[in-house]
């Protein structure tokens, strides 16, 4: 038996079904016992499409994340579920890895789940100048990007400014007296590339050049990232700070540190768990996912309400000082 049926049976309109299973106070008491009395005669439990049908809403949110191992997009899908379910929204995840042709079919899929909107979270979901699938899916649901920024219509990009961040960074480790500063990195998405430039935003407002050399992209990994590093500190050139791109890379970089017996100031980003759990404990830049995923959960309750939101939300960072902070 189906909802189809569950109409048939009590004489009246699919939609008026659809409006009792959402308990939508337009149907008169006696029509929504007669339909219930059929449901109940029946066993007929509702699947969420069909609660969705009449009301052109499933109130179920598409999620696309790279990896939820990755504890930076595992607190921001836990965020995000949790302010959807307060909302009495459900949430479909799907985690996509970095191969735009996955993405693309993934997206899809989420699409072809009926889900009233998706939720991008990261920026690596940005194929090229025209990202045509991102294009084409805010042509058919509301698309919202937390932490990446794509400029199209439809898409809502609610992100942290982390150049400006790491700009800062780097101010504050030349208030200490340090002009060469390592720089770690491991890939150049949006978010990547806004942390780089925030680098060299930095050392050219002190009147520094870059230096290639301190500029070093490494493996997403930490014993990689410490033999990288230790490399570096036997033959490499000199430095006597580092900046990283996440936290795993600085603390990559501090165990290279301590088997060698240095101290020097590491900054990390992210502000994860691993960074409270470092010992020392890990200065990082704490990119405001509180703030960001609650914000683009509202902003698009509000989309789908039909109320306008800017297309570009940004908001600021702060540095939680630890251990690592200051040079020893």
């Amino acid at each position: 038996m189906n909802i189809y049926d569950i109409a048939a049976c009590s004489g009246v309109s699919i939609a008026t079904v659809s409006r009792v299973l959402n308990n939508s106070p337009s149907v008169s008491p006696k029509t929504r016992e007669k339909v219930l009395r059929v449901m109940q005669q029946e066993s007929y439990t509702p699947n969420a499409f069909a609660r969705g049908l009449g009301l052109n809403s499933m109130h179920m949110i598409g999620l696309l994340c790279t990896d939820v191992s990755d504890t930076y997009y595992a607190k921001a899908v836990s965020l995000v579920e949790k302010r959807l379910r307060k909302d009495s929204y459900d949430a479909l995840l799907c985690c996509t890895g970095n191969d735009p042709t996955d993405q693309k079919k993934f997206l899809q899929l989420l699409l072809s789940k009926h889900v009233d909107a998706v939720i991008l979270i990261g920026s690596a979901f940005k194929e090229d100048a025209q990202n045509a699938y991102l294009a084409q899916a805010a042509k058919e649901v509301p698309v919202v990007i937390i932490n990446g920024l794509v400029e199209l219509p439809g898409v809502y990009c609610v992100l942290c400014d982390e150049r400006n961040a790491v700009r800062q960074n780097v101010h504050s480790l030349l208030h200490q007296g340090i002009t060469r500063i390592l720089y770690l990195y491991d890939v150049l998405t949006y978010s990547g590339c806004q942390k780089r430039v925030g680098y060299q935003d930095g050392l050219a407002e002190a009147g520094l050049p870059e230096m290639p050399e301190l500029t070093v992209q490494v493996p997403k990994s930490i014993p990689e990232v410490r033999d990288a590093v230790a490399a570096l500190l036997k033959d490499g050139p000199s430095f006597s700070a580092i900046l990283a791109s996440e936290d795993l890379i600085a603390i990559g970089a501090l165990k290279a540190l301590q088997n060698a017996g240095l101290q020097m100031p590491v900054i990390g980003f992210n502000n994860s768990i691993l960074a409270q759990c470092a010992s020392p404990g890990l200065t990082s830049v704490d990119n405001m996912l509180e703030i960001l995923c609650p914000t683009a959960v509202g902003l698009l309750e509000k989309l789908l309400s039909g109320e306008p939101v800017p297309q570009k939300t940004v908001i600021s960072s702060r540095l939680v000082e630890r251990e690592t902070f200051h040079a020893n």
